[in-house]
């Protein structure tokens, strides 16, 4: 029996592939271990969205190259986005490498690993991508067996200058309604109590599968019917897409978590225009004021870029305003990062990396105020939190989240006093608030 390790950098949506690959080698005989030096294979799979996606991906390769010379009978696969991109140049760079595959061959990974074990030269084929999960392949779960992920979406139709998705992943493909349902079934069957919708644009779901296939809607009406799953979050909503129909839904459904993440990327109507993003700054204020309408109480989550080609001061300090007037949830603030193949690659007026430093600092603080107050609210207040297990920060206390926290993005509840288990939910008297964080007790009857 050969052992597998695995490291899986990236989205959601990338762990998902992993799980999928990690569940066809279990399947075929292969078992996982939890560390490099007690396996046979070392798998990476990779994002190659940005840069420093890249250069951590490089930084994985070479750690685990290291831990192959060691031993050499290992082997050293790399999968994923950043084979996708620069496959041919790794081939050359990266001699330590036994086996790429790109964002297609996931699910072959079980016959190219065969081959290279007994020798065999296994080409390298970064094809457009085409391939779609289904509910049939095996999946092992690395998350908590509380929360999964369910890949809604494969590929985007959307045409943003600074976003290389649809080279990497290819064309919007929805997966079938049914296919999707059963995938949720089998979860909840094995124990899971937050289920995780992931797409890279979650509102596009059915646009590719003709005017009378299913929508985001039907999707969600059709988990509630199957499932008894207390949590269902959705990621990502794109903000022209964010309808009332959407939000009335919601409310009228509360297991369906009131957490809503909008990546606006910009406020300046002339930034968001550059962008290709189809919206403007009356819009970006509208889509908020519609949320809190329809979803009072609601979180809301975003995403904003400086220091794209042409961003001015005038651009940020619109940022700085939107941020001070709509006091948003949680908003994580990213740099612009120039990369070869985008539409923006080419465009005039670059911004400097020190000055895109100086702007996101800039923003990052005035949100860090904004996140603090909006959580000193919640001190004296009784949440419901969903346990996640012993703190990762300090084994003297637990953590877990508020319906208003997605896993591995926003912060967390730590548990000061009580007892609990991973999995459950309990009330939580919350009794310090951090920017990001909260402190709490188990209220306890």
């Amino acid at each position: 029996m050969k052992r597998v390790h695995v490291t899986s950098l990236g989205c959601p949506k990338n762990l998902v592939d992993s799980e999928v690959m990690l569940g066809l080698l279990r399947q075929a005989g292969f078992t996982a271990v939890p560390e490099p030096e007690e396996a046979d294979i070392l798998l990476v799979n990779t994002c190659g969205f940005i840069q420093s996606a890249v250069e951590e991906g490089i930084d994985a390769i070479l750690s685990l190259a290291e831990v192959k010379g060691e031993a050499p009978g290992k082997l050293l696969v790399v999968a994923g986005c950043m084979v996708q991109r620069y496959g041919v140049a790794l081939e050359a760079e990266l001699p330590e490498v036994d086996l790429f595959i790109g964002t297609d061959g996931t699910q072959e990974i079980v016959t190219r690993l065969q081959q290279t074990l007994v020798g065999e030269s296994v080409a390298l084929t970064l094809d457009k991508p085409t391939f779609l999960m289904d509910a049939s392949l095996p999946r092992q779960l690395s998350t908590p067996p509380h929360r999964a992920y369910l890949k809604v979406t494969e590929g985007c139709a959307n045409r943003c200058a600074y976003c290389l998705i649809p080279a990497l992943r290819g064309e919007l493909r929805s997966r079938p309604l049914d296919d999707l349902l059963a995938e949720a079934r089998g979860l909840r069957a094995a124990g899971v109590k937050e289920l995780t919708l992931v797409a890279q644009d979650l509102t596009a779901y059915g646009h590719d599968l003709g005017p009378r296939g299913p929508r985001l809607i039907d999707l969600l009406q059709g988990l509630l019917d199957v499932t008894d799953i207390p949590w269902l979050r959705l990621l990502y909503l794109y903000p022209v897409r964010v309808k009332d129909e959407l939000l009335q839904f919601m409310a009228a459904n509360p297991r369906i978590v009131p957490y809503l993440d909008v990546p606006l990327q910009h406020v300046s109507s002339r930034m968001l225009k550059a962008m290709n993003r189809p919206y403007d700054h009356r819009q970006t204020e509208e889509v908020v004021r519609r949320i809190r309408r329809q979803l009072p109480g609601a979180a809301i989550r975003t995403t904003l870029m400086v220091g794209f080609p042409g961003e001015s001061e005038q651009d940020v300090d619109m940022l700085e305003a939107f941020l001070r007037e709509q006091t948003l949830d949680h908003v994580g603030i990213f740099t612009y990062s120039n990369e070869e193949g985008c539409a923006a690659f080419a465009l005039p007026d670059q911004i400097e990396e020190e000055i895109k430093e100086e702007r996101r600092g800039r923003l990052m603080a005035v949100q860090g105020e904004i996140s603090l107050a909006r959580n000193t609210l919640r001190v004296g207040t009784v949440e419901m939190v969903l346990v996640e297990g012993v703190s990762g920060e300090t084994d003297l206390l637990l953590e877990g989240r508020l319906a208003s926290q997605a896993p591995e993005i926003d912060g967390c509840v730590y548990i000061s006093a009580g007892t609990c288990n991973p999995g459950d939910f309990v009330p939580v008297r919350i009794t310090e608030a951090h920017p990001y964080d909260l402190v709490g007790e188990i209220e306890e009857g």
